[in-house]
């Protein structure tokens, strides 16, 4: 006898039995009699296509009640992100269709509607794929559909190298900056190519200026509920980034009468930074306008070390290492060495060919 399915002699029947997940997430059996075995084969096959008997949680039910969980694996930033994502773009598109009725096609017509650019729909597409995964495992779908689904065309890249400050831009910047805390705080972004968050949660152990270099292990960020918390850097590892000797004054000045324990980099009245009160305090919008770079945003600083670093003669390894990133790849597209490399390969064969044909 086929497995969920039993001959029931007290009432004459084929008894059918499968496991059902309910609306609240709670697993019970449900059981159908039918005449004949034939009957309760194609019966029990039909159920365990449908994986869903009750048919009736859509995926805003599923949200309801799975959110937490999906929340609780990422990072509050990337929560944050997901919630916009969620509530500007998967919610108004698909919210309303039963989770088994979700196809790969619905998604894709979906994503065609969704305005932002590429990376603001693929977090909405990443929120959506999260909650179908956690259907999947509750057993009340067999397939995560965004799985399937094409993702965005990605935008045009525009090249990081692009994006970075020339050395004469840098010393402009600095110059044009006149509070010296926020000074200290945009040059150790240049010349360390930290993170923001994580320059702002370095603290006075973390520097030392005997060996001109700043252990890197921990970055700041705000929770679901707004607080203010220090997590690990982007990579999940510490690393180690030099002081160059532009750097050793301003480090200097900005350590000076504190504690181990305390920031490094403060405003005037010795609160926390941040980028968003940096950026109005220096009044970014200005200082953009001024080095004729609308476009500048805080994160291209750490573009701007990668790439003079490169123009310096420095090695690969040693970049990512300094800026932590997690591939080479990512490292590489500061690099002019591969743009470059048809022409040395072709200055190489009119070297050993010559010019002529």
């Amino acid at each position: 006898m086929p497995d969920g399915i039993r001959f029931r002699s007290d009432r004459g029947k084929y008894q059918v039995r499968v496991w059902a997940i309910g609306l609240n997430g709670e697993q019970r059996e449900r059981s159908f009699y039918v005449e004949t075995l034939s009957e309760a084969k194609k019966l029990r096959a039909e159920t365990l296509a449908q994986r869903y008997p009750d048919g009736d949680m859509t995926l805003t039910q599923w949200h309801a009640r799975h959110w937490q969980v999906v929340r609780g694996t990422v990072r509050a930033s990337t929560g944050r992100a997901y919630e916009r994502g969620w509530r500007l773009r998967v919610k108004p598109w698909l919210g309303h269709i039963r989770l088994e009725k979700i196809t790969a096609g619905a998604v894709e017509e979906a994503m065609s509607e969704w305005s932002g650019s590429t990376s603001t729909r693929i977090d909405a597409l990443s929120v959506l794929s999260r909650l179908l995964d956690g259907a999947v495992r509750a057993q009340i779908i067999p397939l995560n559909q965004a799985r399937l689904a094409r993702r965005p065309r990605p935008d045009a890249p525009k090249s990081l190298r692009s994006r970075a400050l020339t050395a004469s831009e840098v010393r402009a910047l600095l110059v044009a900056i006149k509070d010296e805390n926020y000074r200290r705080y945009i040059a150790a972004l240049v010349y360390t190519g930290m993170r923001a968050n994580e320059a702002t949660a370095l603290r006075i152990e973390d520097v030392d200026l005997a060996h001109r270099t700043i252990l890197v292990q921990r970055a700041f960020s705000v929770d679901a509920e707004g607080r203010g918390v220090e997590l690990t850097p982007k990579s999940h590892k510490e690393r180690e980034v030099p002081i160059p000797a532009q750097l050793v004054g301003p480090m200097t000045e900005a350590m000076k009468g504190k504690r181990r324990g305390d920031l490094v980099f403060t405003g005037p009245r010795g609160g926390r930074l941040n980028p968003s009160n940096v950026r109005r305090a220096i009044d970014w919008k200005t200082l953009r306008a001024q080095l004729r770079r609308d476009d500048l945003r805080i994160h291209d600083l750490r573009h701007t070390l990668a790439t003079l670093l490169f123009d310096a003669g420095a090695a690969a390894n040693d970049v990512q290492a300094v800026l932590g990133h997690s591939t080479m790849q990512m490292t590489e597209r500061y690099s002019r060495a591969r743009a470059d490399a048809a022409k040395r390969a072709a200055t190489a064969l009119d070297a050993l060919f010559g010019e002529e044909p």
